[in-house]
Order: C-alpha cells, then structure tokens, then sequence
C-alpha cells in the first residue's frame, strides 16, 4: 500500500529543467519521497492517484540554486546549538530559502559551530540548505581586523589561522581537514600584512587536493590571482576592482588552469556605498569589465554574493551580472549546473531529471524576461519538501 502524500506534483509551471534546454510548458514535475520521479509536459505524465498537486500555473520552475559564497559570521548565529527553534528557522528563510537557496558554500566562519548548524538542518529539526564550509579560512599573518572593525561589520570575532610558509599551510590545512571541513579558504593578502607566499598557497592545495577538496581564494590584487593560480586553486572568490582591470597573463592563466570564479559584484558597490558617485561607478565599471572579459575567454561562473557581508537580497547580483554581458541560460547555470559540477554534485543536482534530487525552486515570474525574478520565490523545496513557502 503506498502511503498518502508520498508523491507531490508540481502542475502547469514553465519548467527549465536546465540552463541548456528549452523549457517545458504547462509542465509537470513528479516528486516521490526526495527525488524527482518525472518530468515533462502534463498532457505526457500520468500522476498517481494519492499524488498530492501543487498548482504552479503561470509559474516558472528552476532546480534548486547554490550560492558558492556566503559566511556563517555573522553575530546572529553565535552559539547556534542553542537558538529557538522558530528564530533559527526565521534567520534561515531571511538570509537563504526565501530566495531558493538549497545549497551552500560558507567561505569562512567558526567550523565547530557551522557544522552545529548544518547538523541541526540535517536531523530535521530546522528547514535550511544543504551546507558545505571551509570552516575559518587562512590569513597571513597580522592580516585579521581589530575587534572594533569586527564589532562595526557584525561580525564574531573567529581565531583565524595564520600561515607564514609551506609547513604551516600543510598543518593549518591538514587539521582543519581532520575536523571535516569541505574545503579551503586562503587569504591571498591584506592590507594589514604581507602576501601568502606561493609556497604556501601550493602546500595548502596540496593537502586539499590530496583529499579532493577545493581550495577558494579571496584575492585583493591581479597579482593576487595570479599567484593563486599558479599555486593551483580552484575558485577565485571575488573580482579584484581596485586593481583595474585584468591583462591577458591573468586570463591566460586562470583559463588554462580551469578555475571557476566567483564574483561578488554586488560587494564592491556596497563598500563604496558611502564614496563618490564618480568613484563607485569606476569600481563598478571595472568589476563588470573583469568579468567580461572572464565570459569571453569561455570561463565559468559561479554566483555567489557574499552574503553575510552584504544584504541578502540577491536581485541586484543577478542585474549586474546580466549588466556584465551573462545572458539568462548563463546566470541559471552559475545558481545549478556549474556549482554541481565544480563540486562533485553533477549526478544528483543542478537539472531537473529524473533521479535527481528534488531540489527546486518555483518563481512568481519568468526569470528569462526579468532576471531580477530569480529572487522572486513562491516556493523553494529542498529533497522535495517545502522549506519555503511565500505569503500569499
């Protein structure tokens, strides 16, 4: 006997089952347990008769986004063990499921209480994503900010290891590992501090690689990136607009070494927010024109906007980029396809196929007239379960 409600249907949405492909109209997508069981137009899928059926006419249906950066620092989630349950799940939907986020990467938080987090998602007792950490990245040393400058961001105040060479990058990385973490963050440079030397960048990936995890990077420079590249990293995890625009070396280097990069548009301008008009348009201009330049050497595009540090909304990321020259088939692969590859998920997540996880999201409008309309969620489903559920 099947049980009641083991099957939902999501029923007359415009489905984009991936960034590649047409979309389905008046479509249908057969959910059983936590996976997807069907998918394609109504008139060619036959519901079962216990299906439970979630109207999405004049809706649009997208797999499940990820956001590859983002930061559990903020002061909200101290001791996050002990939050009530109903002001956990409210700071969930706030920061993350209210926009279709069902999963994560946390570039730099407190690992121990991170991962206290992602246990309490995961046993149930709160909706939330899926959510993968590097735990606290690495910095040069001298490279952490004072406690008042931490204080006005928000922010706890996180022991970050500091790393003068090879031996200590291996160890810093290799104990962070041990505890379980996803992957590496380094700190390319500071203000405060000397750049990471490229020995230390190297051991840090090797100790990753060794276990197939990637290794991000925040650069500040070109050079930054450089150096990163050369020490073999994954993801760059912003654009670097107060070093002017990227030469041919960089590209060339970054596409050759097949990083994926992350570019936090949105940052930039909210740090400029209190500068010069004429000022923050430059930066603006010159992030727009790295990324540019990215796209046309064929380079892939994580999104990821930082959040933590910047306002959760995420429209005004999704209008810069198509600002940068990312079409919409671009910026849905950047939220689905690219990160479940780049992360070994490429099987399970990022399309809406059969035997996929059932992880989509429903928007209120069509995100290929209006790419603002991604942040515009009616529901947001994680393994096939509503986590989200807007006010109608």
């Amino acid at each position: 006997m099947v049980p009641p409600n083991r099957y939902l249907a999501l029923v007359g949405g415009t489905i984009y089952v991936s960034p590649t492909e047409g979309p389905i109209r008046d479509g249908v997508v057969l959910v059983e347990g936590g996976t997807i069981a069907a998918v394609g137009a109504r008139a060619l899928i036959q519901l079962p008769r216990t299906v439970q059926a979630l109207d999405c006419s004049g809706l649009a249906i997208t797999a499940g986004f990820w956001n590859s950066h983002l930061h559990f620092f903020e002061r909200k989630w101290a001791s996050v063990a002990s939050i009530p349950v109903p002001e956990l799940s409210r700071q969930l939907q706030d920061m993350l499921t209210r926009y279709g986020f069902t999963s994560v990467f946390d570039l730099g938080s407190m690992w121990e209480n991170t991962r206290r987090l992602r246990d309490r998602i995961e046993s149930g007792e709160v909706p939330g994503p899926r959510i993968r950490s590097t735990g606290e990245g690495l910095v040069p040393p001298g490279a952490v900010p004072s406690e008042q400058v931490l204080n006005i961001m928000g922010v706890m105040r996180t022991p970050l290891p500091e790393i003068a060479d090879a031996a200590q990058a291996t160890a810093a990385s290799r104990r962070l590992l041990d505890e379980g973490v996803d992957g590496i963050k380094l700190f390319a440079s500071s203000p405060r501090s000397a750049s990471l030397p490229g020995s230390a960048i190297q051991a840090a990936v090797d100790e990753a690689h060794r276990l197939g995890k990637p290794v991000f990077v925040h650069p500040n420079s070109g050079e930054d990136v450089l150096a990163a590249v050369r020490g073999g990293v994954d993801v760059i995890a912003h654009t670097t607009p107060h070093s002017g625009p990227w030469d041919e070396a960089i590209l060339a280097a970054m596409k050759e070494q097949g990083v994926a990069l992350i570019p936090t548009l949105t940052v930039w301008k909210y740090y400029m927010r209190h500068d010069r008009i004429s000022a923050q348009e430059q930066v603006a201009n010159t992030e727009i024109g790295q990324l540019r330049a990215w796209l046309a050497c064929g380079g892939t595009v994580l999104f990821g906007n930082d959040l933590g540090a910047v306002d959760y909304d995420p429209s005004e990321e999704y209008a810069l980029m198509a600002e940068s020259g990312m079409t919409f088939g671009q910026i849905l692969g950047s939220l689905t396809t690219a990160p479940a590859e780049r992360f070994g998920e490429s099987k399970r997540q990022g399309r809406i196929a059969a035997g996929f996880h059932a992880d989509l999201v429903v928007l209120k409008d069509d995100p290929s007239s209006d790419i603002r309309a991604l942040a515009a969620v009616r529901y947001t489903l994680r393994a096939g379960k509503i986590i989200y559920r807007a006010n109608e």
